[in-house]
């Protein structure tokens, strides 16, 4: 169970966004869950200074398509970081756990190959009640979280490659 709410944070750590370039990659699966993740991260980037030119959202089927939809910004844009906004519920059968490992694994290859903040924004949760806590209900949101993790990581990778 969470321990603190996900939308939490102190606004005063996080560098501008005016510069930056992002990707969302949306899951059209349990997309009452991922809009409004994506819609809060979306929010969050605008508060820090991200211009709305400067989001480019795309939609893929489900979870599992996260990774490859990310892969297609990385080769294909020129943004600073890419947001994978999924949800997956567990149900009866063990596809909870190849689609969330798969996911996993896929987000942290992203990460190495292209040099780039690929950032997981997957719920993994036991039912949709927990989801919908997470998406903006009394857990926060997910998608600020992921938001404020992409701002700081390219602000991180900046820093390093300027010799800071």
């Amino acid at each position: 169970m969470a321990t603190r709410n996900l939308s939490d944070y102190d606004i005063n750590s996080v560098p501008s966004a005016e510069k930056m370039k992002f990707g969302i990659v949306i899951a059209e699966w349990n997309y009452h869950i991922t809009s409004a993740m994506a819609k809060g991260a979306i929010e969050t980037l605008i508060k820090h200074g991200c211009k709305e030119e400067n989001i480019r959202v795309k939609h893929v089927p489900g979870s599992f398509e996260l990774t490859l939809g990310g892969q297609f910004f990385a080769e294909y844009t020129d943004v600073d970081a890419i947001l994978l906004i999924g949800s997956v519920i567990k149900g009866e059968t063990p596809h909870f756990d190849y689609i969330c490992q798969g996911v996993t694994q896929g987000a942290t290859e992203l990460n190495m190959k292209y040099n780039l903040p690929v950032i997981f924004g997957l719920l993994t949760t036991l039912n949709e009640k927990q989801a919908l806590e997470r998406a903006g209900g009394k857990l926060g949101n997910k998608g600020d979280e992921a938001a404020i993790t992409a701002i700081k990581m390219i602000a991180l990778q900046q820093e390093l490659e300027e010799g800071k």
